[in-house]
């Protein structure tokens, strides 16, 4: 592999000499002279430089969709040849939105790599939005989400049945009362996710069916991850719908109370998505450990 083409994906992807200096082992001078030559080869600037800040080409967005691809083809490469000789060995990227790479996917990393040991998995962390964007850009090769976008380019794969409840804390006026009206909703103070994220997506396609529109809530927070969710309940009289997966110790330990509403059943799945028609043999044998490990048909 030309190691200019991995110093330059490494400045592309982070727009900056300094990072990808650091991110590869280098000097920031060496990095230049590989972008200089890069230039010099393909005779077109691959990169703006304004002041301190850089951005890509037309050229370089060019050359980083190509780079892209070859780097992929060199991980399949990899991995086919290990297979060869009886070894599994490569690199899965994986993307996992925030609830799952939480709660749901340690377990089977754990047991993957007990199995797999020569194959390094990278971890991306972010809402389903993030992720599913991570994928089109074939920055990962794999996700599991909590949303399902319906993007025609990704193909979806049911994975695991996730239920969403609504809590509050154990010493909230509401835990006396046996069950919620879905009108009742208005008038508590919610904490919510961020847009993008496929838990709140999901929120709201079920509140809708039910008859009462999103902005009929009153959101007094809107936070960027389950677990600031989870600490806010517990200082607050707010109240939240999340995963059972995320709050199953909360509620094992009764720091968190679930609250039921009447013929409200908030339930979804998770997904697992990768790029339509494509799959090479890594990320097929990393599925198949999955439904392996939680006993699943895909």
């Amino acid at each position: 592999m030309d190691f200019r083409l991995k110093v330059f994906y490494a400045v592309a992807n982070r727009l900056s000499f300094t990072k990808a200096s650091t991110e590869l082992y280098i000097s920031q001078p060496a990095v230049s002279k590989h972008i200089q030559e890069l230039e010099e080869l393909y005779k077109i600037k691959l990169f703006e430089r304004n002041g301190s800040k850089i951005e890509l080409t037309e050229a370089g967005k060019v050359l980083l969709r190509h780079t892209k691809t070859i780097f992929e083809i060199y991980r399949t490469i990899d991995f086919d040849m290990s297979t060869l000789l009886t070894e599994r060995q490569g690199l899965l990227r994986l993307g996992a939105s925030t609830t799952i790479s939480q709660y749901v996917i340690p377990p089977l990393l754990a047991s993957f790599h007990q199995k797999m040991q020569d194959i390094k998995v990278n971890l991306l962390n972010g809402n389903t939005e993030q992720i599913e964007v991570a994928l089109l850009n074939k920055e990962i090769e794999i996700g599991i989400v909590e949303g399902q976008s319906k993007n025609q380019s990704i193909k979806y794969s049911p994975f695991l049945k996730d239920e969403l409840v609504l809590v509050c804390n154990n010493s909230h006026s509401l835990i006396t009362q046996k069950e919620l009206t879905i009108h009742d909703l208005k008038n508590l103070k919610f904490v919510t996710r961020e847009r993008g994220s496929g838990t709140l997506e999901v929120i709201e396609h079920e509140l809708k069916k039910a008859g009462l529109k999103p902005n009929q809530l009153q959101i007094e927070m809107r936070l960027g991850s389950t677990e600031s969710i989870k600490s806010y309940l517990l200082n607050s009289d707010c109240v939240a719908f999340m995963s059972i997966h995320a709050v199953s110790k909360e509620l094992k330990n009764n720091e968190l109370m679930v609250l039921d509403v009447q013929s409200l059943d908030i339930e979804r799945y998770f997904y697992i998505i990768t790029l339509q028609g494509k799959s090479d043999a890594l990320t097929e044998l990393f599925i198949h450990n999955l439904a392996t490990h939680y006993n699943l048909k895909l």
